[in-house]
């Protein structure tokens, strides 16, 4: 199902990506999960040009993982052009946005220090909070930063939320859902341009990985 992007958005607006990608490593846990969505990051803006979250640092290497800046142009996402999403809006006040705003820049600051929490994974599907210093997996650091910001969703650690959460909270508002390089939001000529230089050998790896 697709929805048309709505352009009424505010400088007030924070953004939730969810995305699935159909790597190994997204098939294995939506088989498990179930849900449509195994990624969610933190975005500043609609155009996603601001976009953070905990994954793979490098495209081609599932096991370095951290703190990344994504770009949906040059990174990971453009090796996968079949990424399915659902862009999520959310309501906040000023100083809401700025102190998220803030949260980011300080894990930009630091972001050696992070590590990918493989672990806090398993502590989902036990329902077990197994928050570790300094690690993150991608819905908790999203959780993390909302809170940190005073945005309050649930009554449980981030630890204990999952992307599937954010799809259905009744504070988001779904702006999009469908194919990521659809996004009407996003350069149609920086797209058309990446899916030129996907390497055809990638293309086939991808599946794998």
């Amino acid at each position: 199902m697709i929805h048309a992007a709505n352009a009424n958005t505010t400088e007030d607006d924070l953004y939730v990506l969810l995305t699935h990608t159909g790597t190994l490593f997204t098939r294995m846990i939506q088989n498990f999960t179930s849900a449509p969505y195994n990624h969610a990051s933190l975005a500043l803006d609609a155009g996603l040009s601001q976009l953070y979250s905990f994954g793979r640092k490098q495209p081609t290497n599932p096991l370095s993982a951290g703190f990344v800046e994504e770009d949906v142009y040059e990174g990971t996402y453009s090796r996968y052009p079949d990424t399915q999403c659902a862009l999520l809006r959310l309501r906040v006040t000023p100083s809401q946005r700025e102190e998220a705003i803030r949260v980011v820049r300080t894990f930009q600051r630091d972001r050696d220090a992070y590590k990918y929490n493989l672990i806090g994974l398993l502590g989902v599907a036990l329902n077990r909070d197994l928050n570790r210093k300094n690690a993150y997996f991608c819905s908790q650091f999203v959780a993390d930063a909302l809170l940190r910001a005073g945005i309050e969703l649930w009554d449980r650690s981030p630890a204990l939320v999952t992307p599937d959460d954010f799809l259905k909270h009744g504070s988001f508002e779904t702006v999009y859902e469908g194919n990521l390089y659809d996004y009407p939001l996003l350069d149609a000529e920086r797209i058309d341009c990446n899916r030129r230089e996907v390497p055809s050998s990638f293309l086939w790896r991808r599946q794998i990985v």
